[in-house]
């Protein structure tokens, strides 16, 4: 991982999390792309200035580890820590994720404040002895209700499945530790109300409404059955469910009863970011158990929609699962950062495409952005020596630029900072990126710079200005999904010198126009996006 400076403003940390990952296999594409939200959303508030906090990690107790460690004939702990420092971090460090913290659920920071909020909703009375049986899936970890059960078919034949994982569920019958999940329906539903912006896209609210509507059933928040994870405080028979383990992470993590100060100044989380297949944990019983303690339910949670191959949910229970490395080895890191947001609306399912990412990393990236930069680059060198020229001729077309500029920035920063609209955000700053290629093509520089006069040589310093100046938005705007190739193009325009490093420039500033100051040393590098066929492996 990528461990980052905080932004500068005082006050709450802008909090982001994203789910804490099983560490029964490898990660795949379908976790890569919640955590590359993660990292996109922290970065630009970060280049908004503000303080951040994003933390990601691993779920690493319950059922499902426990039979994957046996499967193997390692503990459950050595296989925790296996997969950890051999799959998830690097990983995440591979692809270039700033998070601040990572959770394990395993570290003791963990499991002593795990058991210090469950013994506290223990002594509120929140939490009863009672018995349970029913259909139970190992991978949700979650019983099922009838209703949602699919008929097997096939080798599943007279069989019920899990409608996710679309493997037989178990009937477990277990006596077990109850929270009144049932006595929140009307304050879950009240709270839904009162903040319509609560959970989203609209799809997820609507859902978890209609959930909750029907009424709710008492939670089961112990297990006996096993006894890989946090012991239950009264009654070491029990382990903790690993639901109400996993979920308190968002709160162990930044000091709950550890340290006040830290946990004030970060929690709640402002954005809790989660596949829609455990919305409802996030949605219901984590406010749920949030209200039942008394501490503040977070400012969002927002749902992103399935990564589907073939029409299947990306997993690796339906071998589906694809290697983020598979895909950055030819692509690159920063085009599959990109792809991720750009392809599909945040909140949406969508299918993951090779072919679809070739013909986008070509036609979008390779042609219009690092094309872009080539050719300005380039004629800075040949018409002005690398020395990029001031701009005294501006006119109506350079106000258009100017005026465009504006518009990306604010358009961009909505979407992405605000709305968490990722897509929309992205089209916007490369709706502004085509503007300027085609402010290049109606101004023609290379025939303005056939006349020796005094006024076609401010014209051509003028255009050649305005191009590199966009440039420098450009990259600022596009850090957080890209961070390689922008720093590359920072560098190239000879930003550096004159305004700091990258990391550290504010999209407030980025549409603010003149910015990038003439003298600056422009150098024209490799190019940003390689063509396909001349990259190692293609």
């Amino acid at each position: 991982m990528v461990a980052t400076g905080s932004g500068t403003k005082s006050g709450k940390a802008f909090y982001v999390t994203t789910p804490i990952y099983y560490v029964n296999d490898a990660p795949h594409l379908g976790h890569a792309y919640t955590t590359v939200a993660g990292d996109v959303l922290t970065r630009w508030h970060r280049q908004r200035g503000e303080r951040v906090w994003f933390l990601t990690g691993t779920d690493e107790h319950g059922q499902k580890v426990l039979r994957t460690a046996e499967s193997k004939g390692v503990s459950p702990q050595e296989w925790c820590d296996k997969l950890v420092e051999e799959a998830w971090k690097p990983l995440w460090q591979h692809l270039e994720i700033a998070n601040d913290d990572f959770i394990r659920t395993t570290e003791k920071r963990h499991t002593d404040r795990v058991r210090e909020f469950v013994q506290d909703l223990y002594d509120k009375g929140e939490i009863y002895k009672g018995g349970y049986e029913g259909p139970y899936c190992v991978g949700c970890e979650e019983y099922k209700l009838p209703g949602e059960l699919l008929e097997g078919t096939g080798e599943n034949a007279g069989k019920q499945l899990c409608p996710i994982h679309k493997r037989p569920v178990e009937i477990l019958k277990e006596e077990n530790y109850f929270f009144r999940l049932s006595e929140y329906a009307d304050k879950l539903l009240a709270h839904y109300e009162a903040n319509p912006g609560f959970i989203q896209p609209e799809s997820a609210r609507n859902e978890v409404l209609s959930f909750v509507r029907q009424g709710l059933q008492d939670l089961s928040i112990s297990r006996s059955t096993f006894d890989w994870g946090v012991p239950v405080p009264w009654d070491d028979d029990h382990v903790i469910y690993v639901w109400v383990d996993a979920l308190l992470n968002y709160a162990t993590a930044v000091g709950y009863n550890q340290n006040q100060e830290t946990f004030d100044a970060s929690f709640p989380a402002d954005v809790h970011l989660l596949g829609k297949d455990i919305l409802r944990f996030h949605a219901v019983i984590w406010p749920a158990l949030l209200m039942a303690n008394g501490l503040p339910l977070p400012g969002r949670i927002v749902a992103n929609g399935w990564l589907l191959v073939g029409g299947e949910k990306m997993s690796k229970s339906n071998l589906t699962g694809i290697s983020p490395r598979q895909i950055t080895s030819h692509f690159g890191v920063d085009a599959f950062r990109w792809y991720l947001l750009r392809a599909i609306a945040y909140g949406q399912d969508g299918s993951f495409s090779w072919e679809d990412l070739a013909a986008r990393y070509t036609s979008e990236l390779a042609n219009d952005y690092g094309n872009l930069a080539s050719r300005v680059a380039a004629m800075v060198g040949k018409y002005f020596d690398g020395v990029l020229p001031d701009a005294s001729a501006d006119g109506d077309a350079e106000q258009a630029v100017h005026d465009g500029l504006a518009r990306a920035v604010a358009e961009a920063d909505r979407k992405i900072g605000d709305d968490v609209e990722f897509q929309a955000g992205l089209l916007a700053i490369f709706e502004f990126i085509k503007q300027v290629n085609g402010y290049i093509s109606e101004q023609e520089p290379w025939k303005v710079a056939k006349d020796d006069s005094p006024e076609a040589r401010a014209r051509l310093a003028t255009i050649l200005y305005t191009a590199a100046e966009s440039l420098r938005a450009v990259a600022v705007l596009l850090h957080p999904f890209m961070p390689a190739s922008s720093q590359k193009l920072w560098e190239s325009l000879g930003a550096e010198p004159a305004l700091g490093p990258l990391a550290d420039q504010r999209v407030q500033e980025a549409g603010q126009w003149g910015r990038l100051p003439a003298g600056s040393t422009v150098t024209k590098g490799a190019a940003l996006f390689p063509r396909l066929e001349e990259q190692p492996g293609a």
